[in-house]
């Protein structure tokens, strides 16, 4: 390890900060949360006092630590592998604390260390308080950093909590309950790192400071919506918490969620967080409620038997580690949603999201109407496609418009066009990692991007019945749809006439540079 020492990059007008990381051991740390830090640490966005605690129950010292660290920091940072002065510099802020999490003597210890730092840079500091654990750990962290008095003071301590906020609606009560007792709203951090991507955050700026597609942006230009995360991969290591949540429960009540009040919201007065969450809540709350009854026709579960994906021979979903061999969870589910409210009415937000998928996409598809009469000759119009409007999320971020131009020649031929922009080619700048976008928010304290209690209750309350139609019927089909295919047949029935899914634009754009008609 050797390099010549520098001073790291910081931003002096951060304020001093302490990251504790309950979990510090596991993977979540390893691969996201310090790699995200250490790479906020070369963009000059880290205080100059910092510290993080990595608090964990397995015995291991601050040098253990920093090494195994120091391997995920050079796997998955944004900058690549880690000069070394730059990591000497970062590491030496990193320590360990062993400790049990259901132990007042390890909050007791936390305290300790947190004031040792405070005293040795001569102020007071910021304690951020990250639940990298297992979910079972969500409710019991807090109580023992309240009766520690490690949450009382509102303006300096804050609490990270990551998804499942609960495994329904009564759950994530009693969740949001528990933190309240201890937090305020104002101190509780819900992160979803769907919400820290460029493209979603995009959403806002694209909407709201260009007044092109404002003006359009309802019912009677719309004709539907479409929202799809699409996985190619399975459960991997997951597989003994996945099949205990399944895809409505791990994508839909949180991204799908987030994505649909983003697209579907009200113009905001500022930017400031509440006001944007508030508008956010609202759309949950202009859902029109499925009944027990009607979920047959709004909703469609599947789940993936095997089969092949890139040419390579893939396993069904009770095959894999960690999944019972009769297993009724679902890896893909789609719902047909409606909005009561000026704006939406009876447009229809189709969404779906599945494992073991074709191709990997997330995107957001405006169909706009067709125009009301079309003057052009028959001939004029092979191929004819309404405008689209694309939001690409992942894998390549950008926004595409789908319009008709008129072909080359003396004849009046239309053919379907893109505008594109791309990210990648528009600016210089690398997108940072969701997570570094989202930890440098918790270090601003600012909820813009992230869930406040009511809007986690108000997804749930929309989906319960769902949730509780699927666990009173077991699937007699599972598995319902091969590995490498887009989901299972009967999904097409929860489309109006004259809708369809569209494929993800990386897919469509690469058929039409093969000359096809998309």
């Amino acid at each position: 390890m050797g390099g010549e020492m520098k001073p790291m990059k910081t931003n002096d007008q951060l304020e001093p900060t302490v990251f504790v990381i309950f979990g510090g051991a596991g993977d979540l740390t390893w691969r996201k949360l310090v790699p995200a830090l250490f790479d906020l640490s070369q963009d000059r966005s880290l205080p100059a006092e910092f510290a993080i605690i990595a608090v964990d129950r397995i015995k291991l010292g601050d040098d253990a630590l920093r090494r195994r660290l120091h391997d995920g920091v050079n796997q998955f940072s944004r900058f690549g592998k880690a000069k070394t002065a730059a990591w000497n510099q970062f590491a030496k802020h990193i320590h360990y604390q062993q400790g049990d999490f259901k132990k007042p003597a390890t909050y007791a210890a936390l305290g300790k260390q947190c004031a040792k730092l405070e005293k040795a840079w001569g102020t007071k500091a910021h304690r951020i308080f990250y639940m990298a654990t297992p979910p079972s750990m969500f409710g019991e962290i807090p109580k023992y950093l309240g009766k520690a008095g490690l949450s009382r003071d509102r303006e300096f301590a804050r609490i990270v909590i990551e998804k499942p906020i609960g495994y329904d609606l009564e759950s994530a009560r009693a969740l949001n309950a528990i933190l309240a007792a201890s937090f305020d709203e104002s101190q509780i951090f819900r992160i979803d790192h769907y919400l820290g991507k460029e493209t979603v955050q995009n959403i806002l700026a694209f909407r709201f400071a260009n007044p092109l597609f404002e003006p359009m942006w309802n019912r009677r230009y719309i004709d539907y919506v479409t929202i799809t995360v699409a996985e190619t991969v399975g459960v991997e290591h997951r597989g003994g918490y996945y099949d205990h949540a399944g895809a409505l429960r791990d994508m839909v009540q949180n991204h799908l969620m987030q994505l649909l009040c983003l697209v579907a919201m009200e113009p905001m007065v500022s930017f400031e967080a509440d006001e944007i969450r508030n508008k956010k809540v609202d759309v949950l709350h202009a859902a029109r409620p499925i009944s027990r009854d009607a979920v047959p026709q709004s909703a469609v579960r599947g789940q993936y038997g095997s089969g092949n994906i890139a040419g390579k021979k893939t396993p069904g979903y009770r095959e894999e580690k960690g999944v019972a061999p009769d297993s009724k969870t679902e890896t893909f589910a789609a719902l047909k949603l409606f909005l009561d409210n000026w704006r939406w009415q009876d447009v229809p937000f189709y969404l779906r999201t599945g494992k073991r998928l074709p191709q990997q996409a997330s995107e957001i598809s405006i169909q706009f109407r067709a125009v009301p009469h079309r003057s052009f000759p028959p001939e004029a119009s092979l191929g004819w496609q309404p405008s689209r409007l694309v939001l690409s999320i992942q894998p390549d971020e950008g926004i595409v418009l789908g319009f008709q131009a008129k072909y080359p020649g003396p004849k009046m031929q239309l053919r379907p066009v893109d505008m594109r922009f791309s990210y990648r080619e528009s600016f210089d700048a690398p997108s940072p990692d969701a997570y570094e976008t989202l930890l440098w928010d918790v270090m601003k304290k600012d909820a813009t991007l992230f869930m406040r209690a009511d809007q986690v209750e108000a997804a749930w309350e929309l989906l319960m019945p769902v949730l509780e139609a699927w666990q009173a019927t077991a699937p007699s089909d599972f598995p319902n749809y091969a590995a490498g295919s887009w989901g299972p047949e009967n999904v097409q029935e929860l489309l109006s006439p004259g809708h369809r899914w569209p494929l993800p634009t990386e897919l469509v754009l690469a058929d039409k540079k093969r000359g096809k008609n998309s």
